[in-house]
């Protein structure tokens, strides 16, 4: 009688248990509820994370400017900070990720530890805002927003807390209007440009950013999509996909696997004007550290930045490699300075669980110790 050998039964095994789990992933799949996989278009700030899990911490409107908003966090905590701290995030992608689902949510954290939290949503661009300048963004509705909070609140001063390009917009704001931030937290932030120790950086020294806005207009956010794929183009495009054929016999880690998706590929357009000179005066002109980078009329020295700073990043980030962010320090006038470092990539600052425990009571330590 013939026999297999056993390996040959080992293979078979596996692939029959294979067979089983992709065709229970598949029955998951097709059955999934869009609200547990962030799909549905109707579920902004409904509260119900108890029956979707997907995580919307309730906010109410303070300020709007055309498609931009101010959104304030309702308070989840019996002792509140004196002073509220408002978050930049970039205008790549969306803030959503700082409140992907409740066990990942750096929101739903720092309320928790009783932090007072403003949030700049600044939509989706569309044509007309193609010749919007960082002006416009930065002195315009930033500053707009850091009034309106000093006003509601009667403060002279507020925290403010940037993350990626948004941190990078702070920073600016924050040497230009020291006088109006009490603290300052950068997190993931791009300060020294000049560096080649991310793909990114390589890229855009060479961009020709005039002819891709000149074409374009407004830059689509899949072609910036594409773009931060091929900085890892096996890992990011093959590697995640083949890997999510693990997991997709459990329902709960295919849901936090679509949530992920549905956040990364939710990519606003760029407005050309503001990416043409983002692209040209930092990552090719390297100006914000060279003290070189006008806002207007004004000139940009970061050495006015003296209040108070704790700079975060991540030590395995290939958008924005340590050195860029920890060359901050470097170049403020500040004598408060704080650096914290985990080892985790740039998106895993917010949805790791390495930092899901650890993150937020650091940051409110720190805060509450300089209120």
């Amino acid at each position: 009688m013939h026999t297999f050998p056993n390996n040959f039964k080992e293979s078979l095994d596996d692939f029959t248990s294979f067979a089983e789990s992709l065709k229970k992933g598949v029955e998951n799949l097709t059955s999934l509820d869009e609200n547990a996989s962030g799909f549905a278009d109707d579920h902004e700030s409904c509260g119900s994370c108890r029956s979707c899990r997907r995580c919307c911490s309730l906010k109410d409107v303070v300020f709007q400017d055309g498609k931009r908003t101010l959104y304030r966090y309702k308070q989840r905590a019996k002792k509140v900070s004196a002073v509220p701290t408002l978050m930049v995030y970039a205008m790549v992608n969306r803030y959503t990720m700082l409140d992907l689902q409740p066990n990942r949510s750096m929101i739903r954290n720092l309320l928790d530890e009783g932090q007072d939290l403003y949030i700049i949503d600044w939509g989706y661009t569309d044509r007309m805002d193609r010749f919007m300048t960082m002006e416009d963004y930065i002195d315009g509705f930033i500053n707009d927003c850091v009034d309106v909070i000093r006003e509601k609140h009667q403060l002279d001063a507020i925290n403010l807390l940037g993350i990626c390009q948004g941190g990078t917009f702070s920073a600016i704001y924050a040497a230009l209007n020291p006088e109006k931030i009490k603290n300052f937290i950068p997190i993931v932030t791009p300060i020294d440009f000049d560096h080649k120790d991310s793909l990114l950086n390589v890229w855009a020294t060479e961009f020709d950013a005039d002819l891709m806005i000149d074409a374009y207009g407004n830059v689509p956010g899949d072609l910036m999509n594409q773009a931060y794929t091929m900085l890892q183009p096996f890992s990011l495009s093959i590697n995640k996909y083949i890997n999510m054929v693990d997991i997709m016999e459990d329902s709960e880690k295919l849901a936090d696997f679509l949530r992920m998706e549905n956040w990364i590929f939710d990519s606003p357009d760029q407005p050309g004007e503001t990416l043409r000179r983002f692209l040209k005066e930092f990552y090719q002109g390297n100006k914000l550290v060279k003290g070189e980078f006008m806002l207007g009329e004004r000139k940009v020295n970061l050495k006015n930045i003296t209040m108070p700073v704790l700079n975060i990043y991540a030590e395995f980030d290939t958008l924005v490699p340590p050195v860029s962010a920890k060359a901050l320090l470097a170049h403020i006038g500040s004598k408060d300075t704080q650096e914290i470092t985990y080892p985790v990539g740039h998106i895993g600052m917010f949805v790791s669980g390495k930092t899901q425990k650890t993150l937020a009571p650091k940051i409110s330590e720190w805060l509450n110790a300089r209120v």
